[in-house]
């Protein structure tokens, strides 16, 4: 039965705030339950560049497309098998197989750490698995949209070529929280305040880590030649002018670039796919404007939802 998916995400938010205001841990393992199982799907565990990973593999899927999914979590937390089946439900829509995969974490390892795990699984794609750049996307939410930002500038460093496309949820992509929709939408945010954010950020980056470094803010980079842009962000979340910003930047740097607000919608709220309209909704748009991108027909592969 489909939900609102502002209801689903919104309720586990709520908790994670009350939570965090008894000083209460959230059991972030839990949070892929919001996520609908996907059917006519199978995973297969892997390493990938000495890290653990997992192939999401639709049924009838194109095995030689791949989307290169980068896990949210703030950097502290998120894993595959938070995260398996929101991607494996953006794979079902375009057709294509995705790999998921983990990074090291915040406090014990901060930025770079994450950008350099990231870079290593890109190049071991391409590279070890002569997967045609061509023929691959990256797909983050939150932490891992800015990361799928960041992992094209570091490998625009190594000189490896970029992916075809990426579609971003919800990036966080500036370690300084600028945006004034922390102050215009916090009372509609449900867990991001700006004090939990700046938290967050150093965590990230460390006592010596610099806010402004364009591999942990992606919005003080240059842009130019980098893969064309899909991002979502919902209308009622405090990182809404994060999306805005880089949206901005990437359209002066000559990237091509599509943003789409949804209004009324929480951070990340794809993440009730399967179980929203809202969410299916989206998944379908990123599928439709993606399809192409790899060569493939237009068409969605598949009914989100399924």
């Amino acid at each position: 039965m489909t939900q609102n998916s502002t209801d689903i995400v919104r309720d586990m938010y709520l908790e994670w705030t009350a939570n965090r205001i008894k000083g209460t841990p959230s059991d972030l393992e839990a949070w892929g339950d919001v996520t609908a199982e996907p059917r006519g799907v199978d995973y297969v565990e892997l390493d990938a560049a000495g890290l653990s990973a997992m192939w999401a593999v639709p049924k009838g899927c194109d095995d030689d497309r791949t989307l290169l999914c980068m896990h949210g979590g703030g950097f502290v937390g998120g894993s595959i098998y938070t995260h398996r089946k929101l991607f494996a439900h953006v794979a079902k829509a375009v057709g294509v197989r995705a790999l998921v995969f983990e990074y090291r974490l915040a406090p014990e390892h901060i930025h770079p750490a994450q950008v350099d795990d990231a870079t290593d699984v890109y190049q071991w794609l391409i590279e070890e698995h002569e997967i045609d750049p061509a023929h691959v996307a990256f797909a983050g939410d939150s932490s891992g949209g800015g990361l799928a930002m960041s992992v094209q500038l570091r490998a625009r460093e190594r000189g490896l070529r970029l992916p075809a496309a990426a579609l971003l949820m919800s990036p966080w992509v500036d370690m300084e929280q600028a945006g004034e929709s922390y102050r215009s939408n916090w009372a509609t945010e449900t867990f991001f305040y700006k004090e939990v954010v700046d938290g967050l950020a150093d965590t990230f980056l460390g006592t010596e880590g610099d806010p402004t470094d364009p591999l942990a803010s992606p919005i003080q980079a240059d842009l130019h030649g980098l893969a064309p842009l899909f991002i979502q962000v919902g209308g009622d979340e405090t990182l809404l002018d994060d999306s805005r910003a880089l949206a901005e930047r990437a359209i002066g740097a000559g990237v091509e670039t599509k943003l789409e607000v949804f209004a009324g919608q929480q951070h990340t709220f794809q993440m009730a796919a399967g179980r929203s309209v809202e969410a299916d909704e989206a998944i379908a748009m990123f599928a439709r404007w993606l399809r192409p991108k790899l060569g493939l027909s237009a068409a969605v592969a598949v009914a989100v939802g399924g």
